[in-house]
C-alpha cells in the first residue's frame, strides 16, 4: 500500500516524498487508517517497524484539517527516554515541515526555562517524558483539558524505568472524549489494565516483527577478560569499523573502554544515565553524523536510541538474558541491510553463552583472534 491511498493533505505528501518512504509498513497500513477514523488504538510493535510515522502521520493529517489554537495543546505523545523525545520530535518536524505546526520537548536534566517559554508561546504537539511532564501540568504551564490525542509510545519500557505513577497521574489529566493510542513492544499485565482502563473500544493491531537473525551476521570471540580492550581495538581497526555501538555491563566500564579507545585513537563517547543530558544528546549527535566513530552504551540508557542504518553492534560483556542479547543485536540488520553483531566471551561468561545459543540455533560463529588466553 503506497501513501497515496491515505489521501493524506498535499504538504504532508510532500514532506514524506522528501523522505523517501514509498509503500507504508505494516504497521502504518493498518494504523494510519484506524487513528483517521478516530478509533483508540492498542498496537503492539517494536521499534524498526515505522512505528513513529504510524501515528506522526495521521495525527498530523487531523491537526491540519482542524482550526488553529495554540492557547490548547492539541496532540501530546509520552515515551520514556529522553533520546527517544528527540529523535520523535525529529521525525516529526521532518513529517510536518510544510505544515503550520508547532512542536515542544518537554524532559528533564535541562532547565525548564525555555520549555516553560517554548509552551506558553503556544503549540500544537508535545513530545514529554513523564516526570517533566507531570511537573509542568502540576505548575499549570500545560493544560491538557483541550487534548485531542494521547500516545502512548513503548509503553513497556516505561514501566520497565519506573514511571507507572507517574503515568497513572498524568491520564487523571486526560479528556474523557480524547483518542488515545497505546504502542508497547511486549503486553504485561499492567499494560494490558491501563489499556482497559484507558482504551475505549480500540482497535488492536499485532505487527510480528521478521526474525532479525536473517540479516545479521552473529559472530563471538572466546577471551580473557583482561583481553577484551585490545579485542576491541584490533576488530574496529583490522575490519575499518565505522558507526560501531559497543554495549558496556555498567557507566563505570562504559567510561573505561572510552578512554581506552580514544589513547588509542579511535573516536568514542559514552552514554549513560551519569552524563549530563546536553552531553547524551550531543554524544548520539556526534555518532549520528559520524563525527564520533565508536558510541559505547550502557542498557538502560541504549533504550529509545534508534539509528535506521547501523552496522556494527558489539557486545563487550555477554548480557545476561537471551532477551537482551536478542534487544542488543537488533540495533542493527535493518530494513534488509547486513548487521554485524561480535560478543566477547570470557570464561565466566560461558553459562549466558551457552543459554543465547540455543535460543538462536546454532546461528552464532565462533571466531578466532590474536589474544587468545
Amino acid at each position: 500500500m503506497t501513501f497515496d491511498s491515505f489521501q493524506l493533505h498535499t504538504a504532508l505528501q510532500k514532506s514524506i516524498a522528501l523522505k523517501k518512504y514509498t509503500a507504508a509498513t505494516p504497521i502504518q497500513e493498518q494504523s494510519i487508517p484506524a487513528i483517521l477514523t478516530g478509533s483508540d488504538l492498542l498496537a503492539t510493535a517494536q521499534t524498526g517497524t515505522g512505528k513513529t510515522a504510524s501515528f506522526l502521520i495521521p495525527i498530523f493529517q487531523k491537526l491540519v484539517n482542524q482550526k488553529i489554537n495554540r492557547s490548547q495543546l492539541r496532540a501530546l505523545v509520552l515515551v520514556p527516554t529522553r533520546e527517544l523525545a528527540v529523535q520523535v520530535e525529529e521525525e516529526g518536524r521532518q513529517l510536518a515541515q510544510f505544515l503550520p505546526l508547532r512542536f515542544a520537548l518537554v524532559f528533564g536534566g535541562v532547565s525548564t526555562f525555555h520549555q516553560i517559554k517554548q509552551i506558553k508561546s503556544g503549540v500544537d504537539v508535545v513530545i514529554a517524558t513523564p516526570g517533566r511532564l507531570l511537573d509542568l501540568i502540576q505548575q499549570k504551564v500545560i493544560n491538557l483539558s483541550a487534548l485531542n490525542t494521547l500516545v502512548l509510545d513503548e509503553a513497556d519500557r516505561m514501566l520497565d524505568m519506573g514511571f507507572s505513577k507517574d503515568i497513572h497521574k498524568i491520564l487523571k489529566y486526560i479528556p474523557g472524549d480524547s483518542q488515545k493510542l497505546l504502542f508497547s513492544a511486549t503486553l504485561p499485565p499492567e499494560i494490558q489494565d491501563i489499556a482497559k482502563n484507558l482504551l475505549y473500544k480500540p482497535v488492536h493491531i499485532t505487527i510480528e516483527k521478521k526474525p532479525e537473525q536473517i540479516t545479521i551476521e552473529q559472530t563471538v570471540y572466546y577471551v580473557s577478560k583482561d583481553s577484551k580492550k585490545a579485542l576491541l581495538r584490533h576488530v574496529i581497526k583490522e575490519q575499518s569499523m565505522k558507526n560501531v555501538l559497543v554495549f558496556a555491563r555498567t557507566k563505570h566500564g562504559a567510561d573505561k573502554i572510552v578512554r581506552d579507545l580514544v589513547k588509542n585513537g579511535i573516536s568514542a563517547e559514552a552514554i549513560h544515565s551519569n552524563k549530563s543530558q546536553n552531553a547524551r544528546l550531543k554524544a548520539l549527535h556526534n555518532f549520528k553524523e559520524n563525527a564520533t566513530r565508536v558510541l559505547v552504551a550502557t542498557d538502560i540508557a541504549s533504550r529509545g536510541i534508534d539509528i535506521q542504518h547501523l552496522p556494527y553492534v558489539i557486545n563487550y560483556e555477554m548480557p545476561q538474558s537471551t532477551e537482551t542479547y536478542t534487544h542488543r543485536i537488533g540495533r542493527t540488520g535493518r530494513a534488509g541491510n547486513l548487521g554485524i553483531a561480535l560478543s566477547f566471551c570470557d570464561p565466566e561468561e560461558k553459562k549466558q553463552l551457552k543459554n543465547i545459543s540455543k535460543v538462536h540455533n546454532g546461528a552464532i560463529v565462533v571466531k578466532t583472534h590474536p589474544f587468545h588466553s
